[in-house]
Formats: C-alpha cells, sequence, structure tokens
C-alpha cells in the first residue's frame, strides 16, 4: 500500500517545495493538493465537517501553481489535485494546465476530481448547483478529446465546441489517472462510469458505513459494469493515524492511504511527518 499526504499550502503553511521533498525523504509516494477559489461570505452551504468553513479553505494557493513548484523540487514524488473542482474551471483551459503539469513533472500527476459541496461558490463561477455533476463529466470527456486527439471537438449540453487543436498533450497515455472524490453510492457511480479510481474521505464513506463495509459494495458495482476491480484502485484520504487500521486497508487491498496535514509551518508539520514514517516502515513489513 501506497502513503500520501494532503495539504492546504497557503502563505502561512509549509511552502510547496518544502513539503514535497520532506515527503519523498520521508517514504511517502504523493503529494495532494485542495482547491477552492474562494468561499463566499454568505453561508447557505453548509460546512461537510460542520461549524464554520476552516479559514485554510480561503486561503489555499491554486493547486496547479503549488504542484508545479513541487515537482520542480523533486525527483519521483506524485503530485495530485485532491481534489479540483472541475465545474468552477473553463475546461479548454483545465485541459491545457493538466497537460502542463503533467509534462513538467515528467508524467507524475494525478488527477483527483469533485463535483463540489459549495453552492455559493460554484454560483459565482455560474455553475448551477443542481446539474453540477453532469457538467462535471461533460467538462471530463471533453478534456479526454482534447488530451488524445489532435483536432479534438465535443458536443455537449454544457460543454460544445467545434474542432480544434489544442498542446501539450499529457505524458501519461492516454491522459493522467483520473479520480473521482466523494462518497458512496454516488461519487463511486461517477468514479466507475468515467474515471480510473475512486477516492473516498476513510472517515465518509456514505450511508454511515465505514471502509470495510463499502469497499465491497463498490468492487461489487464495478463489477456489475463490466470493469476489473483489480485495475480500478480505490485511494483513502484522511486516513487515521493508527497502525492496526491501516494493516487493515493494505489486506483490503486499498491502493493508497493519505494523511490531512494541518496548513502549518514545519515545527507544526514535520513531526507528524516523522510518526507517519515510522508508520510507514511497519506497514510496509
Amino acid at each position: 500500500m501506497k502513503f500520501g499526504a494532503s495539504m492546504f499550502i497557503t502563505d502561512y503553511s509549509m511552502a510547496p517545495g518544502d513539503i514535497a521533498q520532506a515527503l519523498e525523504q520521508r517514504g511517502f509516494d504523493s503529494l495532494w493538493a485542495p482547491e477552492h477559489s474562494h468561499i463566499p461570505v454568505s453561508r447557505r452551504s453548509v460546512f461537510p465537517n460542520g461549524g464554520e468553513v476552516p479559514k485554510h479553505y480561503y486561503d489555499v494557493m491554486d493547486p496547479f501553481v503549488t504542484l508545479a513548484a513541487a515537482a520542480m523540487a523533486t525527483t519521483h514524488l506524485k503530485l495530485g489535485t485532491g481534489v479540483c473542482l472541475v465545474n468552477q474551471r473553463d475546461p479548454i483551459q483545465l485541459a491545457k494546465s493538466v497537460a502542463s503539469l503533467d509534462r513538467i513533472s515528467g508524467g507524475r500527476f494525478i488527477f483527483g476530481i469533485g463535483v463540489g459541496w459549495n453552492a455559493d461558490e460554484m454560483e459565482n463561477h455560474g455553475t448551477v448547483f443542481a446539474t453540477r455533476a453532469k457538467l462535471v463529466r461533460e467538462r471530463v470527456e471533453a478534456m479526454k478529446a482534447i488530451w488524445t486527439q489532435d483536432k479534438a471537438e465535443y458536443h455537449g449540453e454544457f460543454v460544445d465546441f467545434d474542432p480544434m487543436m489544442a498542446w501539450p498533450k499529457p505524458v501519461q497515455k492516454p491522459y493522467p489517472p483520473i479520480y473521482v472524490g466523494g462518497a458512496f453510492p454516488h461519487a463511486a457511480r461517477r468514479a466507475i462510469r468515467y474515471a480510473d479510481g475512486w477516492m473516498p474521505l476513510a472517515g465518509l464513506m456514505g450511508e454511515n458505513s465505514d471502509v470495510f463495509s463499502i469497499v465491497p459494495k463498490a468492487r461489487a458495482m464495478l463489477a456489475a459494469e463490466g470493469r476489473d476491480p483489480a485495475t480500478f484502485p480505490i485511494s483513502l484520504t484522511a486516513s487515521p493515524e493508527d497502525l492496526d487500521l491501516l494493516k487493515r486497508y493494505r489486506d483490503l487491498g486499498i491502493e493508497r492511504a493519505s494523511v490531512s496535514l494541518p496548513a502549518g509551518n514545519a515545527e507544526v508539520v514535520l513531526p507528524i511527518l516523522d510518526r507517519w514514517a515510522a508508520l510507514i516502515r511497519q506497514v510496509s513489513n
């Protein structure tokens, strides 16, 4: 099992190059950068974890910028968006950002995506909350066309363009792996339909169930859709710092367990990474 870490990279957290180097040195396989363009002052959308939206949600830097900096500071660490809010980005420009980062990193990018929870935020981008899932699917399908075709075109309800040329193309073929973030069953169903893997929160699997009851259900959905569970990775985010539980994830066939780090400086973050480095060694033995 692999190990990743996610961090809201801000102007007061560890710099992206520094956290990336620290992860690579300690045996982590990936760095994941969350995204929010902004957080509206209005609070019509309830924060999923309850209470007020944390400060780092509206302080976070652009993930493609921070991951590019992380790529320049490392040699083999994978770099993922965790998650990119596709419904808040133009798909033609986003396709170029993904391909550019994959090029700059030498094929180390993982495209983690989600449909989002903050209606206030996405409505500022002109996105209708009720149809956001279909919008994301069409944008992903359109980006796949751009990445794989010299003269790409796409015609959908929300995305529509005639033949066009756009470069660069990604290093990874046919394109960087796409992971859909979110709970069971809706996010799992979206991932099975048009992505390469599923990325739920370890503590928020959906339907008030835990990892060990939901993962078999997701794999049954895969089989029912004619997809091989062995080629469809499940990567857990916000994994607990618990050796026995991590070993059970490993035995369940989880691809990756990722820790959610605070948006802190080195004095705060490095001791956490050192504890996780010890767990990585124990789980890997």
